[in-house]
């Protein structure tokens, strides 16, 4: 039996979501508060966890970051009243699989639970290799040398630019989170040019025909960026 533990101090919602996740056959933990919620996670087994962020003593993205840090693969959907762009950035980018504001549909609720665990059950596409220059990360049929700045994709050599090699790097290293266009632009701006290279201005302007350059040639494989509506870009998984 599939087992999910609910954080939630509402004691209302927490009974109706307990009796819904019954009768759809999950098992079921639940927890009002980030101490009580590491105590069960400690002592039992679970297959996800449905997360409010605003609880008593402390709030539950120190439950988030616990979890990452201590049960990595673990798949965690956030449902909150929080429904600013910052809040749910933060809430990606700090590890969630999922993230729904209050209030919700029940039905979309059941139906992105569903489809968090399944992608749990799949296997890993990312690997990564140390070389004596440096990394190597394999996603799909895509393969990146950190070291020397270079990508193939099915063995053929990517004809990358700087900044094209940037945001590939950065996608791939955050693959299956959201990617700020606020990230790529800090990143693009800490990094020096290279000798004899001209790089064009960094603006959001530029972004966007950098993000669908790097679409075309990531075009042959299964790898996509997709964008996430008033967030940024995402890397999906192949």
């Amino acid at each position: 039996m599939v087992t999910i533990l609910i954080v939630e101090d509402d004691a209302l919602l927490l009974d109706a979501l307990t009796g819904q996740l019954q009768q759809l056959g999950y098992g079921v933990h639940t927890a009002s508060s980030v101490s009580q919620a590491m105590a069960l996670l400690q002592a039992h087994v679970v297959d996800g966890i449905m997360l409010d962020l605003g609880l008593p003593g402390a709030d539950g993205m120190e439950l988030l970051v616990w979890v990452r840090s201590h049960i990595a693969g673990l798949p965690v959907l956030i449902l909150t009243a929080r429904d600013g762009v910052d809040d749910r950035v933060r809430g990606l980018n700090a590890g969630a699989d999922d993230y729904i504001t209050k209030p919700f549909d029940m039905q979309e609720l059941q139906a992105r639970l569903q489809a968090m665990l399944r992608r749990a059950r799949q296997p890993a596409f990312t690997h990564a290799t140390s070389t004596a220059n440096g990394q190597i990360t394999s996603l799909g049929a895509l393969e990146i040398d950190h070291g020397s700045h270079t990508a193939a994709l099915e063995g053929a050599p990517l004809d990358l630019t700087q900044r094209e090699w940037e945001l590939l790097e950065l996608l791939v290293q955050r693959c299956g989170e959201v990617v700020t266009r606020e990230d790529v632009l800090a990143a693009w701006r800490a990094s020096p040019s290279e000798a004899g290279q001209v790089v064009p201005p960094v603006n959001s302007n530029a972004l966007e025909v950098y993000v669908h350059r790097l679409r075309k040639k990531l075009d042959p494989s299964s790898l996509a960026i997709r964008n996430i509506r008033g967030l940024g870009y995402m890397l999906a998984k192949p």
